[in-house]
């Protein structure tokens, strides 16, 4: 009877949440309060919720605080240079500017929130390949695919989740995983690279040094469908499909302009009052630190945030006024990952404290193959990338893992394994429907939303399944 309601909860909480009747936060404790009341536990509720709460604390504290900080920093400009930067580099070669994509979506991901780095990633890019005429499907998904890498990032939210779910240490899942992701993210631009190779080949541009006015050199030209026009050669002085290295050298220059000048999003504005570029060094030296000891473990994450956060807040904007402007700035994140991570507690708390996790979990270690079982963590890898696409990360990582990680636990794989392995999906995960993050993406550049799923799915595949091979490679699952 556990194992039936147990389950049932699971799927009433994942048709809500899909089918958007509920809130995340709302489905995560009122669905759960009701199944308990099922259960004929309805009276220890208050118990299961304080417990969860009590231990899911730090890892709210952290999200919060690392909000606030990466906040902070995309407000007094330090990525902006590094933005410039890759820009610059990008100038008229179609590759250079999918690989310069993958570069920025990755740096910018640091903040942990998938519809800021997009809609930096859009509006810098953006100009660039309209000018060109390259594919836009192309941007999306490489931007897709870093994020995706990106976001297991302690504060990115994944990782949190796991673990929330199984009550382990973020930093204990996410370090030993770095040499994995690391893998992922050498070949999201391995294949950026692949695919701006690709993108020089279809627009047929065969050099890209700039010429003197006076020199003008024939320059091939191409289009196709969704990315330019017709077919053509372009010749000096001609018209219709005529230009020169100059012209094409000159559009860059001219992209780059407009995505310096794109003021639609603050974080790319030259001119937002937060720009604090006389304590450029300091952020930056505040961010490798705080990075460097989080890798390193000197301090629990949650007080290396704490600490960074207060101190990014005092020395960028010193008056109390201003802090505020920039707390409040950042209040609908904050709130709605922290109210995630609390609201949590009472899905995670009825799970376990009724009894209904370790029922299901005793069906799945009858219903897996014996031969699979000591190779459960490889099984949840897998199965992360189907699972994670078609449900919320909230209905994976609350609803799915804890089974998953009780089935694996019978068998000798330890829970960290199982919330290592259940990250795997992630660069496929953020081209889902059911992230909203990747709609502000495909609405900003333009793109049909089955047109970006149907290029993306098989390289995010791909690099999921990279993530994992080098895990298993490097004894990490």
């Amino acid at each position: 009877m556990l194992t039936i309601l147990g389950f049932a909860m699971i799927a009433t909480f994942l048709v809500l949440i899909m089918a958007k009747k509920m809130s995340p936060i709302a489905a995560l404790v009122l669905i759960p309060a009701l199944f308990c009341v099922f259960v004929g536990k309805g009276a220890h509720l208050g118990d299961y919720v304080i417990d969860g709460v009590s231990s899911l604390a730090p890892t709210a504290a952290m999200l919060m605080f690392a909000i606030v900080y990466f906040g902070v920093m995309i407000d007094v400009g330090l990525f902006d240079p590094i933005v410039r930067g890759i820009l610059r580099f990008c100038r008229a070669d179609p590759m250079r500017i999918v690989v310069g994509t993958a570069v920025l979506a990755a740096i910018v991901s640091l903040d942990g929130d998938g519809s800021t780095t997009f809609m930096i990633t859009v509006s810098a890019m953006y100009p660039l390949y309209k000018r060109l005429k390259m594919s836009l499907v192309v941007m999306t998904g490489v931007a897709a695919m870093a994020n995706g890498v990106m976001n297991t990032l302690p504060w990115g939210g994944p990782t949190a989740r796991a673990a929330t779910a199984l009550k382990l240490d973020a930093s204990d899942i996410f370090v030993p995983m770095i040499p994995a992701l690391l893998v992922g993210l050498l070949g999201v631009f391995v294949l950026a690279y692949v695919l701006g190779l690709r993108e020089r080949r279809r627009l047929g541009v065969l050099t890209l040094d700039r010429a003197p006015a006076e020199e003008k050199e024939t320059v091939p030209v191409g289009g196709g469908s969704g990315a330019g026009s017709g077919r053509g050669s372009r010749t000096a002085g001609g018209s219709g499909a005529t230009a020169d290295t100059d012209a094409l050298d000159g559009t860059a220059s001219g992209a780059e302009d407009d995505a310096e000048d794109h003021g639609d999003f603050q974080g790319l504005d030259p001119d937002r009052p937060t720009l604090r570029p006389k304590l450029y060094w300091f952020n930056a030296l505040l961010t490798v630190s705080l990075l460097t000891a989080m890798i390193m473990e000197w301090l629990p994450i949650p007080v290396l945030f704490l600490l960074g956060a207060a101190l990014a807040l005092s020395v960028n904007f010193p008056h109390i006024p201003d802090q505020k402007a920039r707390i409040a700035a950042h209040a609908d994140n904050v709130l709605n990952v922290s109210g995630m991570v609390f609201a949590a507690a009472v899905f995670t708390g009825v799970l376990q404290g009724t009894g209904m996790v370790d029922s299901m979990a005793r069906w799945l270690v009858d219903v897996v193959p014996g031969g699979l079982g000591p190779h459960m963590a490889l099984v949840t890898g897998v199965l992360s990338l189907p699972l994670t696409y078609f449900m919320s990360n909230d209905g994976f990582y609350f609803g799915v893992l804890p089974v998953l990680a009780e089935a694996g636990a019978a068998h000798g794989v330890s829970p960290l394994e199982m919330a290592r392995a259940s990250l795997v999906g992630q660069p496929l995960h953020m081209s889902s429907p059911l992230v909203p993050a990747v709609y502000v993406l495909v609405g900003m550049a333009k793109v049909e939303f089955g047109d970006h799923t149907r290029f993306v799915v098989k390289w995010a595949a791909l690099t999921c399944l990279l993530i994992l091979g080098a895990g298993f490679l490097f004894g990490i699952v």
